[in-house]
C-alpha cells in the first residue's frame, strides 16, 4: 500500500515522521499479525487433511496469545530486544490497544463454544474442535438432543445438526423419511461457507427449518479422500473438457459442474425426496442468499414446491 499512495502524492514523505521507536512498534505489530494469519493459513492445510492439530479450540488460543502480546507491547509491558519503553502512551497507540485487547477479551468465550460471528471466517468451524458441542456441553451430545446422531452415515456438522456426507446414502434417508433434501456443496477451506453457517444458518427460524423439515448432506468439494479404484473415473464437463476422478472432493466437484454447472461454493440446491431437482427456486449462494431473510424465503420455497412435487408424482 505505501508504494502507491506516495507515488501518487509524492509530497507526503515529507510528513512522515523520523525513524524511532514508533516504527520498531510497527514492525513488532505487523509481525504479531503475520504469524496470526500464518495460523490461519496452517488452520486451513490441517482442516483439508483432517488431521486435527489445530483444532477451533488450539487455534483460538494461539490468536488470543498473539494478539494478547500483542496489546501488552502496545501499552509498554511486554517489550521485545530493540524495544524502548514508552514514556507515555499516547492516544494513537492507547486506542489501538485497547481494541486490540477488547478482541482478546471477545475471543475467549470462543474455547467453550460461542460462534463468534465477527471473526467466523478465521477460526475452524464449530463442528472441528476437541468439544464440538462446547466445553460446558462435552463432545458427545445426547442422542435425545440430537436423534440424527444415531443414523448411520451421518456426522456432527456445522450449528450442531448431524448431517451426511455422501449424496446416495442422504437420498435414500430422505426417502425413507419423506423430507425434502437439502444440498450443501461446501468446502473445508470454503471463506463464504464458514460465514453462511455462522451467520445465516444460525438464525433461529432458518436452524429450525434445516434441523426439522430437510435432510442435509454436506459434500465437500475439497476432501482429499482416495476413492476406491473401481469408483476412480474421467467426468466430461458440460463444456467437453475432461477431468479426472479420483479423490471424493473430485466427485462432488464434478457432480456440482455436471449437474448445474457452478462451480462456487457455497451452493445449496433443494430436491425432492426422490431426487428430483426443485429447479422454480434454482439454487442459493453465498452472493444471493447472504441475506438471512432471502435464505429463509427460499428455504420455505422449497419446503413448499418439493412436497407439491412430491404429491403429484404420488398422484
Amino acid at each position: 500500500m505505501p508504494f502507491p499512495i506516495f507515488a501518487a502524492f509524492p509530497s507526503l514523505l515529507n510528513s512522515l515522521p523520523k525513524s524511532g521507536g514508533w516504527l520498531n512498534t510497527v514492525k513488532v505489530v505487523l509481525g504479531l499479525f503475520e504469524l496470526a494469519f500464518a495460523f490461519k493459513f496452517l488452520s486451513n492445510a490441517d482442516m483439508s487433511l483432517q488431521l486435527h492439530l489445530l483444532e477451533r479450540e488450539v487455534f483460538l488460543a494461539i490468536w488470543i496469545a498473539v494478539f494478547g502480546v500483542m496489546a501488552l507491547n502496545l501499552f509498554g509491558i511486554v517489550l521485545f530486544p530493540h524495544d524502548s519503553k514508552p514514556e507515555r502512551i499516547g492516544v494513537g497507540r492507547g486506542v489501538f490497544g485497547t481494541f486490540v485487547a477488547a478482541f482478546v477479551i471477545y475471543m475467549i468465550p470462543g474455547m467453550f463454544g460461542h460462534p463468534l460471528k465477527l471473526i467466523s471466517a478465521f477460526p475452524p468451524p464449530l463442528h472441528y474442535s476437541e468439544a464440538p458441542n462446547g466445553a460446558f456441553h462435552g463432545g458427545n451430545p445426547t442422542t435425545d438432543d440430537n436423534p440424527m446422531a444415531i443414523i448411520e452415515g451421518t456426522h456432527l456438522g456445522p450449528q450442531g445438526i448431524y448431517v451426511f456426507h455422501d449424496l446416495d446414502k442422504a437420498q435414500d434417508y430422505a426417502k425413507q423419511v419423506g423430507k425434502p433434501l437439502f444440498v450443501d456443496f461446501t468446502g473445508h477451506n470454503c471463506v463464504n461457507c464458514r460465514r453462511m453457517e455462522m451467520s445465516v444458518w444460525a438464525e433461529p427460524a432458518i436452524l429450525k427449518m434445516l434441523k426439522e423439515d430437510y435432510v442435509i448432506v454436506s459434500l465437500y468439494v475439497d476432501e482429499r479422500t482416495k476413492l476406491p479404484e473401481e469408483q476412480q473415473t474421467v467426468a466430461i464437463l458440460p463444456d467437453g473438457s475432461k477431468r479426472d476422478v479420483k479423490t471424493v472432493g473430485q466427485k462432488w466437484t464434478a457432480e456440482q459442474i455436471i449437474r448445474y454447472s457452478i462451480a462456487s461454493q457455497p451452493y445449496y440446491r433443494v430436491l425432492t425426496p426422490e431426487g428430483e431437482d426443485v429447479n422454480e427456486i434454482g439454487g442459493a449462494s453465498y452472493e444471493t442468499h447472504s441475506n438471512p431473510a432471502n435464505f429463509q424465503k427460499w428455504l420455505e420455497d422449497g419446503l413448499r414446491l418439493a412436497k407439491n412435487k412430491t404429491k403429484g408424482n404420488e398422484k
